[in-house]
């Protein structure tokens, strides 16, 4: 028997397959429903493709990468924002008092003087070498995700996971990037006894928005309630 009439197929595979992926689109829409608000709108971060919100995400991403609780990140994200430090040039000119003072306010003690310090030397960074305007360090990676990843890492306090948080939240306006979920994402879809390849996972997705797909799988990748709501 040919490969093209099914031979090695095992039988009632192809239902299987049928079944399984119509679970997953249910979970997956469910899932994203009920868990899909992403970081930076939790942190009161509206995502566009400006410099503002792009650098505030940065920053948010540099706080979530912290070995703090997300929720304590999120609300120091929030601090820094209503003292006024939402871009760059704030930021670096405000000194590593207010800074620090910012971050207590919000919860941030155990790193503090540390992380306003990489702060600081972060705003720097994008002042000197992207004129505080981060679209121009997406134009400097020219589409290339490994790229904008490396470049991300420079930031100081933007390790790996860093990177992968400001990419997985970015891609919904650098559409470049997208799909991207990282392996932090993919452990949310294990959980939930997904596919692990982003492609299918995106397919199953439908019209969901990439950033919204990979917040929803990270919740569920970091709180087992999450994934016992939806599986």
């Amino acid at each position: 028997m040919s490969e093209a009439t099914g031979a090695g197929r095992a039988p009632g595979a192809g239902e299987k397959d049928e079944k399984d992926d119509r679970r997953g689109v249910a979970v997956l829409r469910e899932l994203a429903r009920r868990h899909g608000e992403t970081f930076a709108q939790e942190a009161g971060i509206t995502l566009k493709n400006t410099p503002q919100p792009l650098y505030r995400l940065l920053v948010l991403a540099v706080l979530l990468s912290a070995r703090i609780r997300g929720s304590v990140a999120v609300a120091v994200a929030r601090e820094l924002s209503g003292a006024g430090l939402r871009d760059p040039r704030r930021m670096a000119a405000a000194g590593r008092r207010a800074r620090v003072d910012a971050l207590g306010r919000g919860g941030y003690r155990r790193y503090d003087e540390r992380t306003a310090t990489q702060l600081g030397e972060g705003a720097e960074l994008v002042i000197g070498r992207w004129g505080g305007d981060l679209r121009r360090l997406r134009a400097e990676a020219g589409g290339d995700v490994a790229a904008l990843r490396g470049l991300l890492r420079e930031v100081p306090g933007l390790g790996p996971a860093g990177a992968d948080i400001f990419l997985r939240e970015v891609q919904g306006v650098w559409p470049e990037v997208a799909p991207f979920l990282d392996a932090k994402a993919l452990s949310g879809a294990e959980r939930l006894g997904l596919p692990s390849d982003p492609g299918r996972l995106t397919a199953l997705a439908g019209g969901t928005g990439p950033e919204v797909l990979a917040a929803a799988l990270v919740r569920a990748a970091l709180d087992k309630k999450v994934a016992g709501s939806v599986g």
